[in-house]
């Protein structure tokens, strides 16, 4: 299903001037990759969106479940230059930013020679990027926040129009959550369901047997038809022309909303926000944003634990206002939390608050384990799953207070 639809006649002439532009990121690049990643449509959307937007996208998830792959083939449909690197703790800043210039250091100068390297990318992949280490982490600040590179003396501005990040498991200390911080998207990458494997079987065979026809890796054989990326630059320039006065209060009933739930939303990342669905709209063929537009919301959590809960939030907030067809196609795809899914992880919560020999660290992460599974209880959405779900959860509760003060801890 194509994203963009018929533009608004009443568009600013700026909006209007990058609909085309619009129209040829869905059907030429965007709807190509749908057709080749089989179960990826919401992660290509949201790759959209970052490029539209300019912001940062962080894909989770375990190894061959094509994250690299979507960002090459992305690359690979765009004409200009791709960076990728495999971070490790050894990383140097040469490795990314290139190595001082010799003949200029022998003349006294540090320049980096940064030809070929991360300053001179269009489009930033940095694989495995909770490995970043210290000796590199301040200056990946600034490229993923100010889209400059500064090396002693050496500054300059970066042409990056979005930097995707990978990684098999989330941040564990500050440094590093400062780091994931700076991607204003997160999206989880996974394999696909049992059903669809032969589709992927066929799809991936295909991708396979067409990069070894292309030993260059990058599509020169199509060059020449791929969408310049300085036309993507075009499209994040008219952003500003698309009028979020309707949504812009939805917007901040929704982070008022997400911030009670417990979902840290800052005024920073909430000012940011308003960028993604000004994205959203553009790639819609709209120069008004409306409430479909606030889908993307569902992609800003911290923790796995969120994601059903911001799901669950977000989705009310769209059935706030009627279905239409100028809507975004993702605004009434939510998975909401799994009953049984629930009712097995307190069945092993339970088991543990109940095993005699469980020490008082165990106890109290599975008193940890209740409070997240208590947030999640409240967006079932069938009232008697949810009744039941809440009635289990007060036996739960009752156990890890050693039997005491049932009723009073059903919800948090």
């Amino acid at each position: 299903m194509s994203v963009m639809s018929s533009f608004d006649p009443n568009a600013s002439s700026d909006a209007a001037a990058a609909a085309p532009i619009g129209r040829r990121l869905v059907d030429e690049v965007l709807s190509p990759m749908k057709s080749t990643f089989v179960g990826k449509d919401e992660i290509i959307d949201l790759m959209g969106v970052a490029l539209v937007a300019g912001e940062n996208l962080f894909l989770l998830g375990p190894p061959g479940t094509a994250k690299s792959a979507l960002v090459f083939e992305l690359g690979r449909r765009l004409h200009g230059q791709t960076f990728e690197y495999l971070l490790t703790r050894f990383t140097e800043p040469s490795e990314l930013f290139g190595p001082f210039d010799i003949r200029k250091l022998r003349e006294g100068e540090l320049v980096t020679n940064t030809e070929g390297m991360l300053p001179e990318a269009s489009l930033v992949f940095l694989d495995e990027l909770l490995n970043a280490n210290s000796a590199i982490l301040n200056s990946l600040l600034m490229v993923l926040n100010e889209r400059v590179f500064r090396r002693g003396r050496e500054t300059r501005d970066l042409p990056a129009v979005a930097v995707f990040g990978a990684s098999n498991r989330l941040p564990e200390d500050d440094t590093l959550g400062a780091l994931f911080d700076r991607f204003l998207i997160r999206v989880t990458c996974e394999n696909v369901p049992s059903d669809r494997l032969g589709e992927v079987l066929r799809a991936g065979w295909a991708l396979d047997r067409r990069g070894r026809r292309s030993p260059g890796g990058n599509g020169s054989a199509d060059q020449q038809d791929r969408l310049a990326i300085d036309d993507v630059r075009k499209l994040s320039a008219s952003l500003g022309a698309i009028n979020l006065a309707d949504v812009r209060p939805r917007l901040g009933e929704l982070v008022v909303r997400l911030r009670h739930a417990g979902i840290a939303v800052s005024d920073r990342r909430a000012v940011k926000l308003q960028g993604l669905v000004a994205a959203s709209a553009l790639l819609c063929g709209r120069a008004t944003a409306i409430v479909s537009d606030l889908w993307v919301l569902r992609h800003i959590w911290d923790t796995l634990e969120q994601r059903e809960v911001l799901a669950s939030i977000v989705d009310e907030a769209l059935k706030a206002a009627p279905p239409g067809s100028a809507d975004h196609p993702r605004a009434r795809d939510v998975d909401a939390p799994d009953p049984e899914a629930i009712a097995r992880e307190l069945d092993d919560v339970a088991a543990r608050l109940t095993d005699p020999n469980a020490t008082e660290a165990d106890r109290a992460a599975a008193r940890d384990r209740l409070g997240l599974l208590a947030g999640r209880v409240q967006w079932v959405a069938g009232s008697q799953q949810r009744t039941f779900l809440e009635e289990r959860l007060a036996d739960a509760w009752a156990a890890a207070d050693g039997g005491t003060n049932k009723s009073a801890r059903t919800t948090t």
